[in-house]
């Protein structure tokens, strides 16, 4: 009798445990996502949209957190030409 209550009870104990720790996990992403969405070089006029050079002024950076803070950011004015899709198609 006194096995089985503490079978239960270890038993909650981990139901509880995965429960809080998934909680913590899609917090802990969700934060992370957040900070992701900071990143501006995707409306920089120095990113190229071509992941052997996704900015030419700080390639290192490009595209990380350290981009947040940019210093050297330019919003982009005119549409990239990496980014136009082709419009004529070859016979």
């Amino acid at each position: 009798m006194l096995m089985t209550i503490f079978l239960a009870c270890c038993a909650w104990a981990m139901t509880i445990g995965a429960c809080v720790s998934a909680i913590l996990s899609i917090e802990k992403a969700s934060d992370r996502i957040k900070t992701l969405h900071q990143i501006p070089c995707s409306g920089c006029a120095f990113f190229t949209n071509d992941y052997r050079l996704k900015c030419t002024v700080n390639p290192i950076n490009a595209c990380t957190e350290a981009a947040i803070a940019c210093r050297d950011f330019e919003p982009r004015t005119q549409p990239c030409h990496a980014c136009r899709q082709c419009s004529h198609k070859f016979e």
